[in-house]
């Protein structure tokens, strides 16, 4: 493999990937390559990868092909795949309309988690012709049963078990800087309640419907934000507020502060809960294959 690749570099809320555009899914982009790709100082650097796919070309997004043009071949920052990222798709859907495949309006995008609706916003007016904000339909929150506590030194919390598609422990804290480094994954119980890992949140009130949070992304380390987390923080936060809005019949929006930013999530009585956010692309450029293979050996 000779010709050089074609990349780009783009954040929501300080979460940031690395966009690799490959329509066809040529490219063979082992974890290796990823991690290599994702490291900030051997490589180009970002929280995760986003390899960009025609859907009917990627054998996991095929049967999404009729409803999404377009497959969020996500992957975290250590290579492994990862069913969902809600930033992630905010960037993406940004890709697509930098790129000449999506204008602003409504736009349908195939993930692991399944096909999420997108809104690119208009430009705000008077911004200089600053791109809107994104908004995801992110799905419907499920609340698995059982008590879980996670553990940061010798501080323990219990957390509220909530899955947006991936994974999520939100805990409430009395000060964000309990949460320590986060480098390392905090330690749960029971252990065998996320047999594949788990995105932990730690919480705390900033005011009325309004948090903020840090979180450790499995796969990631501590990011500075992170939409699934978010829309999980701000169900968590609704249901310890007793706001449930499929018994009141009324959405329920909260201001969700990441060290990168904020994000606005509102869950609608039927259950389905939309993110909006910022979402940029910053750079672009191309790397030389042959270099990619020499780290890799």
């Amino acid at each position: 493999m000779s010709t050089r690749i074609a990349f780009l570099k783009g954040h929501g809320t300080e979460n940031d990937f690395v966009i690799v555009p490959d329509p066809e899914n040529a490219l063979d982009l082992s974890p290796a390559a990823v991690a290599v790709l994702c490291d900030r100082r051997a490589g180009i650097g970002g929280d995760g990868l986003l390899h960009v796919v025609r859907s009917e070309a990627h054998p996991e997004a095929r049967d999404m092909a009729p409803e999404a043009e377009w497959f969020m071949d996500y992957r975290n920052g250590d290579g492994s795949v990862a069913e969902m990222c809600g930033n992630g798709v905010r960037v993406f859907a940004r890709y697509l309309q930098h790129a000449g495949h999506a204008v602003e309006g409504d736009l349908a995008i195939a993930t692991r988690g399944g096909v999420k609706r997108v809104h690119i916003a208009k430009a705000v007016p008077g911004s200089g012709s600053a791109p809107g904000d994104v908004t995801v339909g992110m799905g419907r929150a499920r609340l698995p049963e059982g008590d879980v506590e996670v553990s940061v030194g010798e501080r323990t919390w219990p957390a509220r078990n909530v899955n947006m598609g991936n994974p999520h422990a939100v805990a409430f804290v009395a000060d964000l800087a309990h949460a320590g480094h986060l480098y390392t994954p905090p330690p749960y119980e029971p252990a065998d309640t996320y047999p594949d890992g788990v995105n932990v949140e730690f919480v705390v009130d900033r005011g009325p419907r309004h948090v903020a949070m840090r979180v450790h992304e499995r796969g990631s380390g501590e990011t500075r934000s992170c939409g699934t987390g978010a829309c999980a923080v701000a169900v968590a936060t609704a249901r310890r507020d007793g706001v449930d809005p499929a018994v009141t019949g009324t959405p329920a929006t909260y201001t969700v502060d990441v060290p990168g930013g904020t994000l606005v999530i509102t869950e609608h009585p039927d259950g389905e809960i939309e993110m909006t956010g910022p979402a940029v692309i910053v750079a672009e450029g191309e790397f030389d294959p042959a270099w990619l293979e020499g780290v890799l050996g």
